[in-house]
């Protein structure tokens, strides 16, 4: 091995327990991810056995209650853990991300007996979730979406089309969120939906250019009937719910972005130090070597602001503002980081023989899934400067 090969990140961990689980994080991305990863991505595999592996390793439901079969670690922690996944391959850490925010409602809304019945399978049972928001006409607009559930005795007949779903058509459960009452986001309610569901069906996965083994599809509600007990929140919390969780899942998005990037550098670094041009590694040319320092500089910018954001959750304090400059900033960076590493490999990055095509084409859909870049900007000045006038 080059003596400048990369090295593993040198992580801050806040407990000998948080170091152990991301020990056994990296065995699990040597042994059962990485050597598979490039060959089922080309041929769009779902990697199914491998989120088995990670239930029944205790690494699906890292950020929630132990009492419910949780891994209680803080965010500062589960966000490590999903960069890790993420740079061995986009599709199981962006999976795990999604199964996490898919379960947000129930375990932040749902009553002890909701729990109770249903989180056990969802955080360590095997099972895999997704979660169901936008829909074809509504997708940064969400609380305008059309999907609709009508009261029927103690049931709900959900109707309507959800559309970009991560695990459409794969995942066990879903959380659906649907219009029970009048236009707008007051007028939104969340439901846990089963995936085998009489009147659920999923349309054939999107053709996408980057992240193949991930399933993305539309979702097809025809009169699904779901009981009362599967309504998450009260009637109309569902655009708040909604909110709280993306705000979550965004830092799921730039952990996963700041992987990506991670993975671009180290290609990019060890192909630098072995590389021979002129007599000499092309790592020794100054505008390599600059173009390198600062590809490694927006990563551990990105890393420190995922980091900020979930400290801050971790104690309870706001961090909607932080949570969308961190998905912002690490996703523009992942892009810009991954765009860098195909040049730094000059034609051979632009071949299907090494990764760094790959990583760029992944680190696209990162700056608009969760909420577009864009939508991250009006969050931030909203911030700053109240809404917009009408």
């Amino acid at each position: 091995m080059n003596d400048l090969a990369p090295q593993p990140v040198d992580r801050q961990l806040p407990t000998e327990e948080s170091r152990d689980l991301l020990a056994l994080v990296r065995e699990i991305i040597q042994r059962e991810i990485r050597p598979r990863t490039a060959e089922e991505e080309e041929a769009g595999r779902f990697p199914r056995e491998v989120f088995t592996l990670l239930s029944e390793s205790g690494l699906l439901g890292l950020p929630y209650d132990s009492a419910f079969g949780g891994g209680d670690q803080p965010y500062e922690v589960y966000l490590q853990v999903l960069e890790e996944l993420a740079a061995a391959r986009l599709t199981v850490g962006l999976g795990v991300s999604v199964h996490s925010l898919s379960c947000h409602a129930l375990a932040g809304y749902g009553t002890k007996q909701q729990q109770s019945d249903h989180l056990p399978a969802m955080l360590g049972g095997g099972l895999l979730g997704a979660y169901a928001l936008s829909e074809p006409a509504s997708g940064s607009d969400a609380a305008s979406l059309r999907t609709k559930a009508v009261r029927d005795g103690d049931d709900w007949i959900l109707t309507g089309t959800k559309a970009w779903i991560t695990h459409g058509g794969v995942a066990d459960f879903y959380t659906v969120l649907a219009r029970t009452g009048a236009e707008g986001p007051r007028g939104i309610t969340a439901f846990l939906v089963p995936g085998d569901a009489a009147g659920f069906s999923a349309a054939a996965p999107e053709k996408k250019m980057g992240m193949k083994g991930s399933p993305t599809a539309q979702l097809h509600l025809d009169g699904v009937r779901v009981p009362d007990a599967r309504r998450l929140g009260e009637e109309g919390q569902g655009f708040t719910i909604a909110l709280s969780a993306l705000d979550s899942g965004r830092l799921g998005i730039a952990a996963c972005a700041v992987g990506v990037a991670q993975a671009a550098l180290d290609e990019a670094t060890a192909y630098a130090a072995g590389r021979q041009q002129f007599g000499r590694p092309v790592a020794d040319f100054q505008g390599l070597r600059f173009m390198l320092a600062d590809m490694a500089t927006k990563i551990e910018a990105g890393r420190s602001l995922y980091l900020t954001a979930a400290r801050l959750r971790d104690q309870g304090k706001p961090f909607s503002r932080q949570a969308a400059m961190a998905k912002l900033f690490c996703t523009d960076a992942a892009m810009a980081v991954t765009t860098d590493a195909v040049q730094v490999l000059g034609g051979y990055g632009y071949t299907a023989d090494f990764p760094a095509e790959r990583l760029m084409r992944e680190a696209k859909v990162l700056q608009i899934v969760e909420g577009t870049n864009q939508i991250q900007r009006m969050v931030i000045a909203r911030h700053l400067l109240g809404p917009e006038s009408r």
